[in-house]
């Protein structure tokens, strides 16, 4: 609605478009303002998976970038070492796979069936020993800080995640869900500063979904209506705002104009707020990835990962092949337990807490989510990146756990062209360093834009206009059956 000037002749002024969209938020339209919402700016347009967005032929249309929070041991999941000492070896033995002459841990079986369709890099290693400072390399490909810089207080982000890269070299396709994160924002003390877009803007920030262990059920809160509103009196709304938004001068749509768009188209429509109702799902799909009724939550958490129940994390990964077939291009999932059952916990008790808490489910889901994929026809076009921030140190420690080693480790890569199978890359004798084609957290990174036909040499610029590559390292094209 118009407000009147300040002055004795009540002479009407003009209507601009933003003093009245700000009046019709006044006015209860419920919608949420950057800056107020949650973490990430929830944008608005329907994420589409239909022909018009098809990729490029032999390039993926989305990614999934599975992050095991606190480091596991490669030595006890993708690169055993049998023949090593005691002290190296571990506890654990090693197991046959489907592809002949590759082995993994024995508390891997579901894995173990699936390694034809995927593979394994063993020489991944960068310089940082420290949580914060290695989840943000292994997000953004590049480094903040020192090599043991851990963050005590809020810290901006400053480079962009990998899916806010995706989102902005793909701006043209207009989506109004370029990234979606799950279940929780991750943090040691404070929230890890590479999550979002970093100066690339709000606009491709994440979209959270958040777990409700209490519930058992994943919500996004911008994906809410008021229970007041249905789609059509939403709709009158819009054609209001659009009859009343008489300004002429305006060639074109300011940024709080661009989030109210986005805004109302975000809650028409059903796409992605489907993705994340489980209830929709076969049961029997469910029960693949790992669910239970006996999820609880601790009496005093900390904060989300803290109350994120184990059953639920089978269900991140369900979460996200729903997104993926509701045309979400990249898609985050933090694997994280509160602390004592987290992938930290291999400081002490290494062998007991892999075996008996962190690898089961996490071994059910990543296979479940692989062959899922691959049924619906959907692993050519999706690139699964299963990784932690580091490994862990080949020599047990004295508590008969493992500490922190950045300087070689392995990660999964399945579907989105790779060739099922394969291994990239070697660690030594005794799985300290790499032997053979070392592998960066940037070499990651270009080769994750590289499969979404992005060329990773090109150019994005931070808020002053400064150049830089999108990213430092170079793909690794061998591993896809290119030269």
């Amino acid at each position: 609605m118009a407000h009147k000037p300040h002055n004795t002749a009540f002479v009407a002024a003009p209507i601009d478009r933003r003093s009245l969209l700000q009046a019709a938020a006044g006015a209860g339209l419920g919608l949420t303002l950057p800056g107020l919402s949650l973490p990430g700016l929830y944008r608005a347009q329907e994420a589409r998976a239909t022909d018009d967005v098809l990729p490029e032929r032999g390039k993926i249309r989305s990614c999934i970038f599975i992050f095991y929070y606190g480091g596991p041991s490669h030595l006890d999941t993708l690169d055993p070492k049998p023949d090593a000492p005691a002290e190296v070896r571990g506890e654990f033995q090693s197991i046959p796979t489907t592809v002949p002459g590759l082995h993994v841990s024995e508390h891997l079986p579901h894995l173990a069936q699936v390694m034809h369709k995927a593979a394994i890099v063993r020489s991944m290693s960068h310089d940082y020993r420290l949580h914060d400072s290695a989840s943000i390399i292994t997000h953004t490909g590049r480094p903040i800080g020192g090599p043991d810089r851990e963050l005590f207080a809020p810290t901006p982000q400053f480079f962009p995640s990998h899916g806010g890269i995706v989102g902005y070299m793909q701006r043209e396709r207009q989506l109004a869900v370029p990234s979606a994160a799950i279940p929780f924002v991750f943090h040691n003390v404070v929230n890890t500063p590479c999550q979002g877009a970093g100066f690339l803007g709000g606009a491709y920030d994440p979209l959270w979904v958040f777990a409700d262990p209490a519930a058992n059920r994943f919500r996004a809160e911008s994906l809410v209506m008021p229970e007041t509103m249905t789609l059509a009196r939403l709709e009158d709304r819009r054609r209001l705002l659009e009859r009343l938004a008489i300004d002429p001068e305006a060639q074109t749509a300011g940024p709080l104009e661009k989030y109210y768009d986005k805004a109302f188209q975000l809650l028409a429509t059903d796409a992605v707020r489907r993705a994340i109702d489980l209830t929709e799902e076969d049961p029997r799909t469910r029960a693949r990835y790992g669910i239970s009724a006996s999820a609880q939550v601790p009496a005093t958490p900390r904060g989300p990962q803290d109350a994120f129940a184990a059953p639920m994390r089978g269900q991140s990964l369900l979460v996200a092949r729903r997104m993926v077939e509701a045309g979400v291009p990249f898609i985050n999932v933090h694997d994280f337990l509160q602390q004592g059952l987290n992938w930290d916990a291999a400081h002490t008790k290494n062998f007991a807490n892999h075996k008996d808490h962190l690898l089961p489910p996490a071994d059910r889901a990543l296979a479940a989510l692989i062959t899922d994929l691959d049924e619906r026809g959907l692993l050519d076009s999706t690139l699964v990146v299963a990784t932690g921030e580091f490994g862990r140190t080949p020599r047990i420690n004295g508590n008969a756990g493992r500490d922190h080693w950045p300087d070689c480790y392995s990660l999964l890569i399945a579907g989105g062209g790779v060739s099922g199978g394969a291994v990239y890359g070697a660690s030594d004798k005794l799985g300290a360093f790499p032997a053979v084609d070392p592998v960066t957290p940037a070499d990651l990174a270009a080769t994750i834009f590289w499969r979404f036909g992005i060329d990773p040499h090109s150019e994005i610029h931070d808020t002053l206009g400064r150049p830089y590559r999108v990213a430092e390292g170079e793909p690794l094209r061998r591993l896809f059956g290119e030269a």
